[in-house]
Protein backbone atom coordinates (compact mmCIF):
# COMPACT_ATOMS: atom_id res chain seq x y z
CA UNK A 1 0.00 0.00 0.00
CA UNK A 2 0.97 3.48 -0.94
CA UNK A 3 -0.34 6.89 -0.07
CA UNK A 4 -0.15 9.83 -2.21
CA UNK A 5 -1.23 13.44 -1.81
CA UNK A 6 -2.28 14.32 -5.12
CA UNK A 7 -4.45 17.61 -6.79
CA UNK A 8 -4.83 20.98 -5.42
CA UNK A 9 -2.34 20.60 -2.41
CA UNK A 10 0.61 19.50 -4.27
CA UNK A 11 -0.74 22.12 -7.16
CA UNK A 12 -0.80 25.24 -4.66
CA UNK A 13 2.20 24.57 -2.63
CA UNK A 14 4.04 24.62 -5.77
CA UNK A 15 2.24 27.94 -6.36
CA UNK A 16 3.44 28.75 -2.88
CA UNK A 17 -0.35 29.57 -1.83
CA UNK A 18 -1.96 28.15 1.52
CA UNK A 19 -2.82 24.71 1.12
CA UNK A 20 -6.56 24.18 2.38
CA UNK A 21 -7.94 20.40 1.25
CA UNK A 22 -5.32 17.56 1.23
CA UNK A 23 -6.43 14.96 -1.23
CA UNK A 24 -5.32 11.53 -0.77
CA UNK A 25 -4.89 8.38 -3.43
CA UNK A 26 -3.85 4.86 -1.92
CA UNK A 27 -1.87 2.70 -4.03
CA UNK A 28 -2.40 -1.09 -4.45
CA UNK A 29 -4.40 -1.40 -1.53
CA UNK A 30 -8.20 -2.95 -0.74
CA UNK A 31 -11.38 -1.77 0.81
CA UNK A 32 -11.20 -3.97 3.27
CA UNK A 33 -7.52 -3.83 4.20
CA UNK A 34 -8.77 0.09 4.30
CA UNK A 35 -11.23 -0.90 6.79
CA UNK A 36 -9.07 -3.08 8.83
CA UNK A 37 -7.21 -0.02 9.43
CA UNK A 38 -9.93 1.74 10.89
CA UNK A 39 -10.29 3.73 7.74
CA UNK A 40 -14.46 4.62 7.07
CA UNK A 41 -16.63 4.76 4.16
CA UNK A 42 -17.89 7.16 2.64
CA UNK A 43 -19.30 7.73 -1.10
CA UNK A 44 -21.58 5.12 -2.54
CA UNK A 45 -19.97 5.91 -6.03
CA UNK A 46 -16.24 4.80 -5.57
CA UNK A 47 -14.50 3.74 -2.55
CA UNK A 48 -13.26 6.69 -0.40
CA UNK A 49 -12.66 6.58 3.30
CA UNK A 50 -12.29 8.60 6.00
CA UNK A 51 -8.95 8.86 7.88
CA UNK A 52 -10.02 7.78 11.63
CA UNK A 53 -7.91 10.42 13.26
CA UNK A 54 -7.71 13.38 10.58
CA UNK A 55 -10.51 13.19 9.05
CA UNK A 56 -9.40 13.74 6.00
CA UNK A 57 -10.21 12.19 2.66
CA UNK A 58 -8.61 8.95 1.15
CA UNK A 59 -9.63 7.43 -2.76
CA UNK A 60 -8.46 4.67 -3.66
CA UNK A 61 -7.04 4.76 -7.05
CA UNK A 62 -9.27 4.05 -9.81
CA UNK A 63 -9.55 4.78 -13.29
CA UNK A 64 -13.54 5.49 -15.15
CA UNK A 65 -15.30 5.16 -18.45
CA UNK A 66 -17.71 7.05 -20.06
CA UNK A 67 -21.17 5.29 -19.88
CA UNK A 68 -23.98 7.76 -20.31
CA UNK A 69 -24.34 11.56 -20.71
CA UNK A 70 -23.25 14.34 -18.49
CA UNK A 71 -21.21 14.58 -14.76
CA UNK A 72 -22.53 11.39 -13.58
CA UNK A 73 -22.46 9.20 -16.85
CA UNK A 74 -19.33 7.89 -15.55
CA UNK A 75 -18.51 4.07 -14.31
CA UNK A 76 -15.74 3.68 -12.21
CA UNK A 77 -13.15 0.78 -11.34
CA UNK A 78 -10.89 0.59 -8.05
CA UNK A 79 -8.64 -2.01 -7.15
CA UNK A 80 -5.08 -2.86 -6.31
CA UNK A 81 -3.98 -3.29 -9.40
CA UNK A 82 -4.68 0.41 -10.47
CA UNK A 83 -1.94 2.55 -10.99
CA UNK A 84 -0.77 5.65 -9.57
CA UNK A 85 -0.24 7.22 -13.25
CA UNK A 86 -3.56 5.88 -14.57
CA UNK A 87 -5.26 7.38 -11.28
CA UNK A 88 -3.74 10.39 -12.53
CA UNK A 89 -4.80 10.84 -16.56
CA UNK A 90 -8.59 10.91 -15.27
CA UNK A 91 -8.20 14.35 -13.74
CA UNK A 92 -8.63 16.98 -15.59
CA UNK A 93 -5.71 19.81 -16.06
CA UNK A 94 -2.53 18.64 -15.55
CA UNK A 95 -2.09 21.18 -12.91
CA UNK A 96 -4.11 18.84 -10.57
CA UNK A 97 -2.47 15.39 -11.96
CA UNK A 98 0.44 15.20 -9.68
CA UNK A 99 1.23 13.66 -6.22
CA UNK A 100 3.81 14.11 -3.43
CA UNK A 101 4.70 10.55 -1.60
CA UNK A 102 4.92 11.06 2.26
CA UNK A 103 8.48 11.69 1.73
CA UNK A 104 7.84 14.77 -0.85
CA UNK A 105 9.27 13.21 -4.01
CA UNK A 106 7.03 14.60 -6.77
CA UNK A 107 5.44 12.45 -9.37
CA UNK A 108 4.44 14.40 -12.40
CA UNK A 109 3.67 12.12 -15.61
CA UNK A 110 1.98 14.95 -17.70
CA UNK A 111 4.18 17.75 -17.31
CA UNK A 112 1.88 19.80 -14.46
CA UNK A 113 4.83 21.14 -13.06
CA UNK A 114 6.26 22.70 -16.61
CA UNK A 115 2.39 24.04 -17.17
CA UNK A 116 2.38 25.81 -13.75
CA UNK A 117 5.58 27.74 -14.88
CA UNK A 118 4.09 28.59 -18.52
CA UNK A 119 1.14 29.59 -16.52
CA UNK A 120 -1.17 27.32 -18.83
CA UNK A 121 -4.52 25.46 -17.55
CA UNK A 122 -4.09 22.04 -20.20
CA UNK A 123 -6.15 19.15 -20.03
CA UNK A 124 -4.29 15.75 -19.11
CA UNK A 125 -6.05 13.51 -21.89
CA UNK A 126 -8.40 13.52 -24.40
CA UNK A 127 -10.77 11.96 -21.99
CA UNK A 128 -11.34 15.67 -20.96
CA UNK A 129 -13.85 16.14 -23.22
CA UNK A 130 -16.52 13.34 -21.43
CA UNK A 131 -16.70 15.38 -18.81
CA UNK A 132 -19.05 18.21 -18.91
CA UNK A 133 -18.39 19.94 -15.74
CA UNK A 134 -15.12 20.49 -16.41
CA UNK A 135 -16.12 22.81 -19.19
CA UNK A 136 -17.08 25.29 -15.86
CA UNK A 137 -14.41 23.81 -13.72
CA UNK A 138 -11.66 24.95 -16.27
CA UNK A 139 -13.58 28.57 -16.26
CA UNK A 140 -13.35 28.51 -12.45
CA UNK A 141 -9.64 27.81 -11.99
CA UNK A 142 -8.92 30.76 -15.44
CA UNK A 143 -10.84 33.36 -12.32
CA UNK A 144 -8.64 31.70 -9.72
CA UNK A 145 -5.51 31.80 -11.20
CA UNK A 146 -5.86 34.80 -13.82
CA UNK A 147 -4.05 37.42 -11.31
CA UNK A 148 -1.28 34.83 -11.45
CA UNK A 149 -0.75 35.22 -15.45
CA UNK A 150 -2.95 31.89 -16.62
CA UNK A 151 -4.59 31.68 -19.31
CA UNK A 152 -6.60 28.23 -20.71
CA UNK A 153 -4.05 26.65 -23.48
CA UNK A 154 -5.26 26.53 -26.98
CA UNK A 155 -5.89 23.31 -27.44
CA UNK A 156 -7.78 22.62 -24.17
CA UNK A 157 -10.29 25.75 -25.16
CA UNK A 158 -11.03 23.56 -28.53
CA UNK A 159 -12.20 20.64 -26.62
CA UNK A 160 -14.38 22.39 -24.33
CA UNK A 161 -15.64 24.63 -28.01
CA UNK A 162 -16.70 20.96 -28.84
CA UNK A 163 -18.10 19.86 -25.30
CA UNK A 164 -20.43 23.12 -25.88
CA UNK A 165 -21.61 22.05 -28.73
CA UNK A 166 -22.39 18.91 -28.14
CA UNK A 167 -25.39 18.83 -25.89
CA UNK A 168 -24.00 17.20 -22.84
CA UNK A 169 -23.58 20.89 -21.07
CA UNK A 170 -27.66 20.47 -20.83
CA UNK A 171 -27.34 17.07 -18.95
CA UNK A 172 -25.79 19.22 -15.84
CA UNK A 173 -28.15 19.20 -13.20
CA UNK A 174 -28.51 22.51 -11.55
CA UNK A 175 -27.15 22.00 -8.39
CA UNK A 176 -23.57 20.87 -9.73
CA UNK A 177 -23.90 23.87 -12.15
CA UNK A 178 -24.52 26.16 -9.10
CA UNK A 179 -22.13 24.85 -7.11
CA UNK A 180 -19.41 25.80 -10.13
CA UNK A 181 -21.03 29.09 -10.97
CA UNK A 182 -21.04 30.06 -7.15
CA UNK A 183 -17.55 28.74 -6.41
CA UNK A 184 -16.33 30.74 -9.49
CA UNK A 185 -18.26 34.06 -8.64
CA UNK A 186 -16.18 34.37 -5.50
CA UNK A 187 -12.70 33.68 -6.93
CA UNK A 188 -10.33 37.11 -7.36
CA UNK A 189 -11.45 37.22 -11.11
CA UNK A 190 -15.39 36.22 -11.38
CA UNK A 191 -14.90 38.05 -14.36
CA UNK A 192 -12.92 35.91 -16.22
CA UNK A 193 -15.25 32.51 -15.29
CA UNK A 194 -17.57 34.11 -17.72
CA UNK A 195 -15.35 35.18 -20.30
CA UNK A 196 -13.84 32.34 -20.60
CA UNK A 197 -17.43 30.35 -20.89
CA UNK A 198 -18.18 32.65 -23.97
CA UNK A 199 -14.83 32.44 -25.59
CA UNK A 200 -15.40 28.84 -25.56
CA UNK A 201 -19.12 29.02 -26.66
CA UNK A 202 -20.85 27.86 -22.97
CA UNK A 203 -21.97 30.93 -22.15
CA UNK A 204 -24.87 30.86 -24.68
CA UNK A 205 -25.75 27.45 -23.58
CA UNK A 206 -25.22 28.02 -19.69
CA UNK A 207 -26.31 32.22 -20.03
CA UNK A 208 -27.86 32.47 -23.05
CA UNK A 209 -29.48 36.17 -21.42
CA UNK A 210 -25.75 37.32 -20.59
CA UNK A 211 -24.52 36.22 -24.00
CA UNK A 212 -27.38 38.31 -25.20
CA UNK A 213 -25.72 41.64 -23.69
CA UNK A 214 -22.59 41.28 -25.89
CA UNK A 215 -22.26 43.62 -28.96
CA UNK A 216 -25.81 45.74 -27.32
CA UNK A 217 -24.26 49.82 -26.81
CA UNK A 218 -25.51 52.35 -23.94
CA UNK A 219 -25.47 56.00 -24.00
CA UNK A 220 -22.29 56.45 -23.94
CA UNK A 221 -22.34 59.38 -21.76
CA UNK A 222 -23.53 57.25 -19.10
CA UNK A 223 -21.48 54.19 -20.27
CA UNK A 224 -17.93 54.88 -22.13
CA UNK A 225 -17.26 51.32 -22.68
CA UNK A 226 -20.68 51.56 -24.77
CA UNK A 227 -21.19 47.31 -24.37
CA UNK A 228 -23.48 45.98 -22.14
CA UNK A 229 -21.25 43.04 -22.05
CA UNK A 230 -18.49 44.73 -21.19
CA UNK A 231 -19.95 46.56 -18.57
CA UNK A 232 -21.45 43.52 -16.92
CA UNK A 233 -18.10 41.96 -16.75
CA UNK A 234 -16.64 45.32 -14.83
CA UNK A 235 -19.48 45.15 -12.69
CA UNK A 236 -18.61 41.53 -11.57
CA UNK A 237 -15.04 42.70 -11.26
CA UNK A 238 -15.84 45.54 -9.04
CA UNK A 239 -17.67 43.43 -6.91
CA UNK A 240 -15.00 41.53 -6.15
CA UNK A 241 -12.15 43.90 -5.85
CA UNK A 242 -14.86 45.48 -3.11
CA UNK A 243 -14.97 41.72 -1.37
CA UNK A 244 -18.71 42.03 -1.98
CA UNK A 245 -20.75 38.51 -0.82
CA UNK A 246 -22.57 36.05 -3.35
CA UNK A 247 -25.88 37.71 -3.25
CA UNK A 248 -24.14 40.86 -4.21
CA UNK A 249 -22.31 39.38 -7.20
CA UNK A 250 -25.05 37.03 -8.93
CA UNK A 251 -27.10 40.39 -8.38
CA UNK A 252 -24.51 42.01 -10.57
CA UNK A 253 -24.07 39.53 -12.81
CA UNK A 254 -28.02 39.54 -13.59
CA UNK A 255 -28.80 43.46 -13.15
CA UNK A 256 -29.15 44.61 -16.48
CA UNK A 257 -30.64 41.37 -18.56
CA UNK A 258 -33.27 43.49 -19.65
CA UNK A 259 -30.87 45.02 -22.07
CA UNK A 260 -30.77 41.97 -23.83
CA UNK A 261 -34.50 42.39 -24.78
CA UNK A 262 -34.02 45.69 -26.40
CA UNK A 263 -35.28 46.26 -30.15
CA UNK A 264 -32.19 47.41 -32.08
CA UNK A 265 -34.45 50.61 -33.30
CA UNK A 266 -34.32 51.91 -30.04
CA UNK A 267 -30.60 51.31 -29.36
CA UNK A 268 -28.56 52.99 -27.24
CA UNK A 269 -31.40 53.52 -24.72
CA UNK A 270 -33.26 50.80 -22.63
CA UNK A 271 -36.42 52.36 -21.67
CA UNK A 272 -37.84 49.93 -18.79
CA UNK A 273 -35.36 47.46 -19.21
CA UNK A 274 -35.37 47.47 -15.67
CA UNK A 275 -38.91 45.72 -15.59
CA UNK A 276 -38.44 44.01 -18.86
CA UNK A 277 -35.57 42.22 -17.23
CA UNK A 278 -37.52 40.61 -14.22
CA UNK A 279 -38.75 37.58 -16.30
CA UNK A 280 -34.93 36.85 -17.53
CA UNK A 281 -33.76 36.72 -14.05
CA UNK A 282 -36.42 34.57 -12.47
CA UNK A 283 -35.51 32.00 -14.96
CA UNK A 284 -32.26 32.18 -14.75
CA UNK A 285 -32.65 31.97 -11.02
CA UNK A 286 -35.04 28.92 -11.27
CA UNK A 287 -32.52 27.57 -13.65
CA UNK A 288 -29.61 27.22 -11.57
CA UNK A 289 -31.76 26.62 -8.10
CA UNK A 290 -29.77 29.48 -7.22
CA UNK A 291 -30.46 29.82 -3.12
CA UNK A 292 -33.29 31.92 -1.95
CA UNK A 293 -30.98 35.20 -0.70
CA UNK A 294 -29.32 35.16 -4.40
CA UNK A 295 -32.51 35.05 -6.17
CA UNK A 296 -34.49 37.88 -4.08
CA UNK A 297 -31.39 39.97 -4.46
CA UNK A 298 -31.16 39.61 -7.96
CA UNK A 299 -34.72 40.60 -8.30
CA UNK A 300 -34.82 43.48 -6.11
CA UNK A 301 -31.57 44.81 -7.57
CA UNK A 302 -33.01 44.58 -11.37
CA UNK A 303 -36.08 46.52 -10.59
CA UNK A 304 -34.84 49.09 -8.48
CA UNK A 305 -30.75 49.71 -9.44
CA UNK A 306 -31.92 52.65 -11.47
CA UNK A 307 -33.65 53.85 -8.48
CA UNK A 308 -30.56 53.45 -6.49
CA UNK A 309 -28.45 55.96 -8.74
CA UNK A 310 -31.27 58.16 -8.87
CA UNK A 311 -31.69 58.41 -5.20
CA UNK A 312 -30.66 61.74 -4.42
CA UNK A 313 -33.59 62.83 -7.22
CA UNK A 314 -36.48 60.52 -5.35
CA UNK A 315 -39.28 62.29 -3.91
CA UNK A 316 -40.06 60.92 0.07
CA UNK A 317 -42.89 59.00 -1.33
CA UNK A 318 -40.57 57.24 -3.84
CA UNK A 319 -38.37 56.13 -1.30
CA UNK A 320 -40.85 54.93 1.35
CA UNK A 321 -41.93 52.85 -1.77
CA UNK A 322 -38.97 51.78 -1.87
CA UNK A 323 -37.66 51.34 1.39
CA UNK A 324 -40.92 48.89 1.94
CA UNK A 325 -40.40 47.12 -1.27
CA UNK A 326 -36.93 46.10 0.54
CA UNK A 327 -38.80 45.19 3.64
CA UNK A 328 -35.99 47.36 5.04
CA UNK A 329 -37.54 47.49 8.66
CA UNK A 330 -37.29 43.54 9.53
CA UNK A 331 -34.44 42.64 6.87
CA UNK A 332 -31.71 45.91 6.96
CA UNK A 333 -28.94 43.41 5.55
CA UNK A 334 -30.76 43.26 2.51
CA UNK A 335 -31.00 46.99 1.71
CA UNK A 336 -27.49 47.10 2.37
CA UNK A 337 -26.67 44.37 -0.25
CA UNK A 338 -28.90 46.61 -3.01
CA UNK A 339 -27.02 49.50 -2.00
CA UNK A 340 -23.51 47.67 -2.41
CA UNK A 341 -24.78 46.45 -5.86
CA UNK A 342 -26.05 49.99 -6.93
CA UNK A 343 -22.14 51.07 -6.00
CA UNK A 344 -20.23 48.35 -7.96
CA UNK A 345 -22.93 48.65 -11.21
CA UNK A 346 -21.87 52.32 -11.21
CA UNK A 347 -18.00 51.54 -10.45
CA UNK A 348 -18.55 49.06 -13.35
CA UNK A 349 -18.08 51.93 -15.78
CA UNK A 350 -14.97 52.62 -18.06
CA UNK A 351 -12.89 55.42 -16.42
CA UNK A 352 -15.58 55.71 -13.73
CA UNK A 353 -14.35 52.80 -11.28
CA UNK A 354 -12.90 55.30 -8.89
CA UNK A 355 -15.75 57.98 -9.02
CA UNK A 356 -17.80 59.00 -5.61
CA UNK A 357 -21.30 57.19 -5.05
CA UNK A 358 -23.07 59.60 -2.57
CA UNK A 359 -26.08 57.57 -3.34
CA UNK A 360 -24.90 55.14 -1.12
CA UNK A 361 -24.87 56.99 2.42
CA UNK A 362 -28.00 58.87 1.44
CA UNK A 363 -29.75 55.98 1.25
CA UNK A 364 -28.41 54.62 4.69
CA UNK A 365 -29.70 58.11 6.13
CA UNK A 366 -33.00 57.62 4.71
CA UNK A 367 -33.47 54.08 5.67
CA UNK A 368 -32.29 54.82 9.16
CA UNK A 369 -34.66 58.10 9.63
CA UNK A 370 -37.48 55.43 8.34
CA UNK A 371 -36.40 53.32 11.25
CA UNK A 372 -36.28 55.43 13.92
CA UNK A 373 -39.93 56.31 13.63
CA UNK A 374 -41.49 54.70 16.67
CA UNK A 375 -44.16 52.45 17.41
CA UNK A 376 -45.35 52.79 20.74
CA UNK A 377 -46.39 56.51 20.93
CA UNK A 378 -49.05 55.31 17.97
CA UNK A 379 -50.09 52.69 20.02
CA UNK A 380 -50.88 55.07 22.72
CA UNK A 381 -52.81 57.32 20.68
CA UNK A 382 -55.12 54.38 19.99
CA UNK A 383 -54.29 53.42 16.65
CA UNK A 384 -54.18 49.54 16.28
CA UNK A 385 -55.01 46.87 12.78
CA UNK A 386 -55.16 48.49 9.48
CA UNK A 387 -55.08 51.66 10.95
CA UNK A 388 -51.80 51.63 12.80
CA UNK A 389 -50.22 50.56 9.40
CA UNK A 390 -51.26 53.46 8.06
CA UNK A 391 -50.38 55.89 10.98
CA UNK A 392 -47.08 54.18 10.79
CA UNK A 393 -46.31 55.06 6.92
CA UNK A 394 -47.50 58.63 7.49
CA UNK A 395 -44.94 58.76 10.21
CA UNK A 396 -42.40 57.43 8.37
CA UNK A 397 -43.32 59.47 4.94
CA UNK A 398 -43.18 62.75 7.41
CA UNK A 399 -39.39 61.34 8.82
CA UNK A 400 -38.16 60.98 4.93
CA UNK A 401 -39.11 64.39 4.02
CA UNK A 402 -37.69 66.10 7.07
CA UNK A 403 -34.54 64.03 5.87
CA UNK A 404 -34.78 65.06 2.23
CA UNK A 405 -34.93 68.45 3.48
CA UNK A 406 -32.13 68.55 5.96
CA UNK A 407 -29.79 67.06 3.05
CA UNK A 408 -31.15 69.36 0.61
CA UNK A 409 -29.65 72.19 2.69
Amino acid sequence: MQIYKVGGAVRDRLLGKPVTDIDWVVVGATAEEMLAKGFRPVGSDFPVFLHPKSGEEYALARTERKSGRGYGGFTFHASPEVTLEEDLIRRDLTINAMAEDEQGVLTDPYHGQQDLENRLLRHVSPAFAEDPLRVLRVARFAARYAGLGFRVAPDTLELMRQLSKSGELEALTPERSWKEISRALMEDHPQVFIQVLRDCGALKVLLPEVEALFGVPQPAAHHPEIDSGVHTLSVLEQAALHKQPLSVRWACLLHDLGKGLTPQSEWPQHIAHEHKGLKLIKQVNERFKAPRDCQELALLVGQYHTHGHRALELKPSTLAELLQSFDVYRRPQRFEEFIAACEMDARGRLGLEERAYPQADYLRGAATAARTVAVQPLLEQGFKGPELGEALKRERLKALKAYKEQYSQ
